[in-house]
């Protein structure tokens, strides 16, 4: 009897042991984001939500890439495109260039390059750029045409998109205003607000092959 009592207890104990065993491992199963375990015991995985785009670099503006020619309008003004002919002015009918391509030199800064029509005539597609007259005396400044060459500081304009197709050019802290009587010059601000914006016209590709 005692050996009959020592075996039964020595399988209940058994049973016992693998009845928590099994309780141990059914806590160790996969579980759902929830915390239940999955129905079959098969592993599962939570998505993990994508990471937003984080990137600062803002979308290319075609017209600003230095491919494109165009033809640039004050906004404020008769609607006569701006030509280089001696200095940058409003439709001054003086044989000047009317083409442009804004070419990007790094940072917000861009040479100007100024072509003449396309017309199979090798003088006009050789650029030239607008420069900062260096004779001109402060506080207003004309821009002129000259040989191009970026590493110059008074090539290097600024263009600012203001929003509906619109731009603000500058060098350096002035600003590109019309003044009645004086045309376009180059002034600082101060407390004044920006009175003279412009539009860019796409007139087609920057394949111009300048004369060697």
């Amino acid at each position: 009897m005692f050996t009959m009592k020592w075996v039964t207890g020595v399988a209940m104990l058994a049973c016992a042991s693998a009845l928590v065993g099994c309780q141990g491992g059914a806590d160790k199963a996969p579980r759902t984001a929830a915390g239940t375990p999955t129905p079959s015991g098969a592993v599962t995985s939570t998505p993990t939500a994508a990471a937003p785009a984080t990137s600062s670099a803002a979308a290319t503006d075609p017209l600003l890439s230095g491919k494109r020619e165009v033809t640039i309008t004050r906004v404020q003004g008769s609607g006569k495109a701006l030509e280089l002919g001696g200095r940058i002015e409003e439709g001054g009918d003086t044989g000047g260039r009317l083409l442009f391509v804004p070419t990007p030199i790094g940072g917000d800064r861009y040479v100007i390059k100024a072509f003449g029509p396309k017309d199979d005539h090798p003088a006009n597609d050789d650029p030239s750029c607008w420069q900062v007259n260096g004779l001109d005396i402060e506080p207003e400044l004309t821009i002129g045409g000259v040989v191009c060459d970026p590493d110059d500081p008074i090539q290097r304009f600024t263009i600012i998109a203001k929003g509906n197709g619109t731009y603000a050019i500058g060098s350096e802290t002035r600003f590109l205003q019309h003044l009645p009587g004086n045309g376009l010059v180059l002034k600082e601000l101060g407390n004044s607000k920006l009175n003279t914006t412009f539009r860019f016209t796409d007139k087609g590709p920057a394949d111009r092959k300048p004369i060697n």
